[in-house]
C-alpha cells in the first residue's frame, strides 16, 4: 500500500482548535486517543502534555502488550516522535526553530476505531505541512505513514531532512541491529550499533546512500555526526525485556537510521541512561508545494529470535 494510493482526509490549518494557542500545554481528550489490537495498546497524541508525559513529545505516547505492562518508550518522551527537519546548515541553537515540529501546533483526529492522524499547519520557520497517520493492525502492528508538503523554499543544499525519535526505557541491551551491505533476508549478515557518546557516529546510511548529500560535518547533531557502518535493508530492531521492537520501512535509499546512548536522558532509577532508536528521510531536489512521503511499519512482539525479524520483514515488505 502506498501513500499515493491512500485516500487521506485533509485537515487544513483554519481547523486548528482555539486550544492550540499553547500547543505544549495540558492536553485535553481531543489530543490524544487510545487505540487497542488485540495484542497492543496505544495511546497516540500531538505536542500537548498528559500527566507525566511532557509537552513537544508528539507520537506514541506508550505502548503496552499482554503480559508487559511497561511501556518500551520512556513515560516523559514518546516514541515515533516528529522531531525536527533539517538542511545543510549547523542546526540552530534555538530549539524552537531546530525542533519546531515539537513547538508548533497540532492536532489529533481519530479516522476510524484503529487509526489516528495528527495534523501540523505549515509551520513558521520551515513552512513545512505534514500530516502523520498510525493505524493499528492485527496483532501487533503500527503503520505509520508520513506525508508532508515544504510550503516555503528555504532549505539549503539541495535537500531536506526529517528526524524522528523513539526513546526507550532503559532496556538492557541499548543496541540497534540491522543487515550490513551486500545482505539479503536471504542471506543475512548482521551488524550491531551502540554508540559510545551522543552525536558521535550516531546516524547510518543504506549501502547506496549517496555521499554528495552536503550535512554541515560539524558533529552538531545526531544526523551529521555519519557512522561507518552501512545498512542494506530497510529495517532496523532492538530488544526491550522479553520483547522485541522491529523499524521496518518502504524501501528507499534516503532512509537513515540513527543512535543515540542517552538521547532519552536518565533512567528513573538514576542509574544508566535511555537511548534513543531514530531514523531520518532525506528528499533531495525538493519542490515547493510537492508532496512527500515516509511509510514503515513498527512491529512489538515476544521475542522469537533473528529469523522471526526476518519473517516480519518479509511479510511487511512483501505487502507492499
Amino acid at each position: 500500500m502506498h501513500c499515493a494510493l491512500i485516500a487521506l482526509q485533509l485537515w487544513s490549518a483554519a481547523q486548528i482548535t482555539d486550544g492550540a494557542d499553547d500547543p505544549r500545554g495540558p492536553a485535553t481528550e481531543a489530543d490524544y486517543v487510545v487505540l487497542r489490537a488485540a495484542q497492543l495498546e496505544c495511546t497516540i497524541g500531538n505536542n500537548k502534555s498528559l500527566g507525566e508525559h511532557r509537552g513537544g513529545y508528539n507520537g506514541v505516547f506508550a505502548m503496552r502488550a499482554p503480559g508487559q505492562e511497561e511501556s518500551p518508550f520512556v513515560a516523559d518522551y514518546a516514541g515515533l516522535n516528529l522531531e525536527h527537519f533539517f538542511d545543510g546548515r549547523v542546526p540552530e541553537r534555538d530549539r524552537s526553530i531546530f525542533m519546531e515540529p515539537r513547538h508548533a501546533a497540532m492536532t489529533t483526529h481519530r479516522v476510524s476505531d484503529t487509526a489516528v492522524e495528527l495534523y501540523q499547519p505549515p509551520t513558521s520557520h520551515y513552512g513545512m505541512e505534514s500530516w502523520t497517520r498510525f493505524e493499528l493492525k492485527e496483532p501487533y502492528y503500527i503503520d505509520f505513514t508520513f506525508r508532508c508538503i515544504p510550503r516555503k523554499d528555504v532549505f539549503e543544499g539541495g535537500f531536506f531532512g526529517v528526524f524522528w525519535a523513539s526513546y526507550i526505557n532503559a532496556p538492557i541491551n541499548k543496541s540497534m541491529y540491522f543487515l550490513g551491505p551486500g545482505a539479503s533476508l536471504e542471506k543475512p549478515h548482521w551488524l550491531q550499533l551502540c554508540t559510545q557518546a551522543h552525536d558521535r557516529d550516531s546516524t547510518v546510511r543504506h549501502e547506496s546512500d549517496p555521499d554528495a548529500i552536503a550535512l554541515p560535518g560539524k558533529n552538531a547533531s545526531l544526523f551529521d555526526s555519519l557512522s561507518p557502518l552501512r545498512y542494506s535493508e530497510p529495517f532496523f530492531y532492538g530488544r526491550f525485556r522479553d520483547m522485541a521492537l522491529i523499524y521496518i520501512f518502504h524501501p528507499g535509499p534516503n532512509i537513515r537510521f540513527a543512535h543515540s546512548p542517552s538521547g532519552g536522558s536518565s533512567t528513573k532509577a538514576g542509574d544508566d541512561t535511555n537511548p534513543a532508536w531514530d531514523f531520518q528521510m532525506i528528499v533531495p531536489d525538493y519542490a515547493v508545494d510537492q508532496e512527500y512521503c515516509l511509510e514503515s511499519r513498527l512491529v512489538y512482539k515476544p521475542w522469537a529470535g533473528r529469523a522471526d525479524v526476518l519473517d516480519e520483514v518479509r511479510a511487511y515488505l512483501g505487502s507492499e
